[in-house]
């Protein structure tokens, strides 16, 4: 039989029920719309103390609660299976002290029970079949309800409190992500070059270059590219990705010697809470990052000899640990590596795994230095004046015979250097256009005939006896770190051969 007082009640749950979907469901500030609710519960059932602990590296830690303090806050924390609120998230079912005052599940670490006091209810949180926290509530003398009422309106309000904590929680979570993302996830396209993003150039070193990229890039084979610094490559990674199936998805880049070896595997996978020192929070790394997207690592050859046998599992398994943490994690990734060593010579000597180089040496892009691309200096020096004019407000001209000066320099920078010395020139350049004479001085390595003479050595046969001769005692006297002595041993002729031939060329 249904009392009047019982149609009382059922009416005081509905209201209560509303009045929290209402809260939930049009508030951002995810803390305050659950304090909000939990003192609509408390003011309409007379439920006392009520608090929702969140479930953070196996600690249930308060995360709003009613009648609590700074300091209980901090002090009423509980780890998996300890009292009643820790053991309502282990075994994933409400717990239920009926008398607080004689059970020793009843930890009371908030110091806030009293004569009014009788009993505590937790009930857990669950989400996608995962606790993700416990919400309690102490009855007193004054609650209208009973064990089993209570039980039954908590686990409603603990199920939409679960689902809005998991959601905040994955929005948070994209974020972060979208955060970091902005971080790594540089690639500005150029539709006007080439439709090869940023990549400028004619020649015939570079169309190679491009029919490879259309060739491998909606492929998810693992590519090595190789190149002098300054070359470009991390423009050709960033090409093939746009060109892959994997485009709308994320390019993220870390450059392996800018960190340290210490960081570098945290870099790379990540790390948990607490793995080392600085380690305030979990971070995911760079293979999470680039989840179902393309990896590019810069620098390849510069990783440690651990980071080497991680790296190579990730290519074999797809998955790794996180640095100070034991789950393990499956990843999608598109791996495009590159570097300027010789690899082979370093798996010679020992410095670096043989299988590792196999795995990425799948499909090699061999990206030709500056100096031999021919007229695609002045294509990217007219490109890089262009764009420095217009960030600068500044009109400069390049005359013919300037130009020829840059075409004939070696550019052991590649074009990093070509775009420095560009901006430089728009800087410090006259106006009235720049001659070979005014080259000279913007681009001081243009006097340095070592320099011209080791990236752009003169053929053998355009050499006279006199040139190869004096040539041959330079070499001498470099090898012997100028000891004029060792140096005519070397040539295999006398000391005073020696001093007269260095006198005669002006050594």
């Amino acid at each position: 039989m249904i009392t009047k007082c019982d149609h009382c009640l059922t009416h005081k749950e509905l209201l209560v029920l509303y009045d929290i979907a209402s809260l939930i469901s049009d508030s951002r500030d995810i803390q305050k719309s659950l304090e909000k609710s939990l003192l609509a519960l408390k003011n309409s059932l007379q439920l006392e103390n009520c608090v929702i602990f969140k479930l953070e590296d196996e600690m249930l830690n308060v995360f709003a609660s009613i009648g609590f303090n700074k300091h209980q806050k901090v002090i009423s924390e509980y780890k998996l299976g300890e009292g009643a609120t820790g053991l309502a998230a282990k075994s994933m079912e409400p717990i239920v002290i009926e008398n607080i005052h004689n059970d020793i599940l009843f930890l009371n670490k908030s110091g806030n029970k009293n004569s009014e006091t009788i009993s505590y209810i937790a009930v857990p949180l669950i989400a996608e079949n995962d606790v993700i926290g416990v919400i309690g509530a102490n009855l007193t003398k004054s609650t209208e309800i009973d064990f089993e009422q209570t039980v039954r309106i908590l686990s409603i309000i603990s199920s939409l409190f679960a689902q809005y904590i998991n959601s905040s929680i994955s929005i948070e979570q994209e974020k972060d992500r979208l955060k970091e993302l902005k971080l790594y996830y540089k690639m500005e396209w150029d539709s006007k070059v080439h439709n090869f993003g940023d990549i400028i150039g004619d020649s015939k070193e570079m169309q190679n270059v491009y029919q490879v990229i259309e060739r491998i890039a909606q492929s998810d084979v693992t590519i090595l590219v190789r190149g002098e610094t300054g070359t470009g490559k991390e423009l050709v990674a960033a090409a093939i990705h746009k060109r892959s199936k994997r485009n709308d998805e994320p390019f993220i880049k870390l450059n392996c010697a800018a960190i340290t070896d210490t960081l570098l595997e945290s870099e790379l996978f990540g790390h948990e809470k607490g793995a080392f020192t600085d380690a305030k929070e979990t971070r995911k790394g760079r293979f999470e990052l680039a989840d179902g997207g393309t990896l590019f690592l810069d620098e390849i050859g510069d990783i440690s000899a651990s980071a080497q046998v991680k790296l190579l599992r990730v290519l074999q398994e797809r998955e790794f640990e996180r640095v100070g943490g034991g789950k393990t994690i499956r990843v999608n990734v598109r791996l495009v590596a590159a570097t300027n060593r010789d690899l082979e010579q370093m798996v010679k000597d020992g410095e670096f795994r043989e299988d590792l180089y196999y795995r990425l040496n799948v499909i090699p892009i061999d990206l030709p230095p500056l100096r031999k691309r021919g007229e695609d200096i002045k294509l990217l020096v007219n490109f890089f004046l262009e764009r420095s004019m217009q960030n600068h407000k500044k009109v400069i001209s390049i005359t013919d015979e300037a130009m020829g000066k840059l075409m004939a320099y070696p550019w052991p920078g590649n074009v990093r250097e070509l775009e420095n010395t560009i901006e430089r020139i728009v800087l410090m350049g006259n106006e009235n256009g720049i001659t070979a004479s005014d080259m000279m001085l913007l681009l001081p390595a243009l006097n340095n005939e070592k320099l011209i003479n080791e990236y752009c050595p003169v053929p053998l046969e355009n050499k006279t006896l006199d040139e190869l001769e004096k040539e041959a005692l330079k070499n001498a006297l470099q090898s012997s770190n100028g000891n004029q002595v060792e140096a005519a041993k070397i040539l295999g002729i006398t000391q005073r051969q020696m001093g007269y031939k260095m006198k005669k060329y002006g050594i």
